[in-house]
């Protein structure tokens, strides 16, 4: 990612701050409407959900100048989803409701520029977190 691109994910995401929880709600109520057996993974409630995806995604975008930093992270992630029992497909509905619950939450200030750097980030999320999560996709 260029430090244009994560100037735009940082930004945007900030934007997001006063409401992280009600965006998250959306985000998951969207991935639920579209993916209904992705429910079934969450044994928490789901602001309590909301609240630990909002806190991970902090993380992340705080460590994005920190390439092996943020790969050490994701690596985790991946392994402990693959423990939730998250399949690989389960990361296409994320990346979907992800970036719709972005373009419903910030209105017109999510331009194509920053939707594509969000599309870049989700995109290396979820190769790095499948990889870690699957020992056939680590040698590829």
């Amino acid at each position: 990612m260029t430090p244009q691109d994560i100037a735009l994910v940082r930004s945007s995401f900030a934007q997001l701050h006063r409401r992280k929880i009600e965006t998250a709600c959306l985000f998951y109520e969207r991935l639920f409407t579209t993916t209904p057996g992705a429910r079934a993974l969450f044994k928490t409630d789901i602001e309590t959900q909301a609240a630990k995806l909002m806190e991970t995604l902090m993380v992340a975008l705080a460590t994005l100048n920190d390439p092996g930093g943020l790969k050490v992270l994701l690596n985790r992630l991946g392994e402990r989803h693959q423990g939730y029992g998250v399949q690989p497909e389960h990361y296409d509905a994320v990346g979907s409701a992800l970036l719709w619950t972005l373009e419903t939450s910030l209105g017109p200030d999510f331009t194509p520029q920053t939707r594509a750097a969000w599309t870049e980030l989700y995109e290396l999320m979820a190769k790095t977190m499948l990889s870690a999560a699957t020992p056939s996709l680590r040698s590829a």
